[in-house]
């Protein structure tokens, strides 16, 4: 299985997913720059954490118009796996790949530390390794990070079990709509979140709960393409 790891000006957590999939899965990854605009090789896209492009206009906003972004996009179509984390997840959002917006954290402050996590939704390919409502220790790092949506398509995540993540009740930190900490596309191949499981895959940084996130989608992409071979 074949992953890339996106890289925009400002990118600074894509090293940390390049050493989570080694790390993790020991499958083949490759940093790709914001100019490619050929994602065919790739089975998964990772787009990672940080400040893409400075967070000029909102955040981002400048990724969403890069070659490689409209690959992402096609990529996405084609039912390929993609995970935005962070900035990532903001990017998704200005692209449209996921409804929704990201603003400010309540409080106008930026939040660095552990947040618990509800697993909502088991059924994507990048949660089949967790149970259903299992509660996961994944770090957060974000000032723009309160999800907020209106409500016709609050009601359409609900409906369509797109909410992949919450964080635990009374624990929102940063007040986001429903407590959502990440979602899905209606087709579950796309999912952004706001928490970082790419620093949460050694128990020595507090926390080992990331590694069913990379597990998952391996596991996954097995699945498929056993299905695929007996066909």
């Amino acid at each position: 299985m074949n992953f890339a790891v996106l890289v925009f000006p400002g990118s600074n957590c894509d090293i940390d997913l390049y050493k989570a999939i080694e790390d993790t899965i020991g499958q083949p990854v490759d940093y790709v720059w914001h100019t490619d605009g050929d994602l065919s090789k790739y089975d998964c896209i990772l787009v990672p954490g940080g400040f893409s492009y400075g967070d000029y206009l909102r955040c981002g906003a400048i990724a969403q118009f890069t070659n490689v972004m409209k690959a992402v996009v096609k990529a996405a179509e084609e039912g390929k796996y993609i995970l935005g984390i962070c900035n990532g997840f903001q990017v998704l959002t200005e692209a449209r790949l996921l409804p929704g917006a990201l603003l400010r954290n309540n409080g106008m402050k930026f939040r660095c530390h552990q947040a618990v996590l509800k697993v909502e939704n088991n059924t994507t390919a990048f949660t089949r390794d967790y149970a259903e409502g299992e509660l996961i220790n994944i770090p957060i790092a974000h000032g723009e990070g309160n999800y907020y949506c209106d409500e016709a398509t609050l009601k359409d995540l609900q409906e369509n079990n797109q909410i992949v993540f919450r964080y635990e009740a009374g624990n929102n930190p940063n007040g986001s709509l429903d407590d959502i900490a990440g979602i899905s596309n209606k087709a579950g191949n796309v999912v952004g979140m706001m928490p970082h499981p790419e620093r949460a895959i050694h128990e020595i940084l507090g926390s080992a709960d990331g590694k069913k996130m990379f597990t998952s989608i391996l596991s996954a992409w097995r699945e498929k393409h056993d299905a695929a071979a007996i066909r």
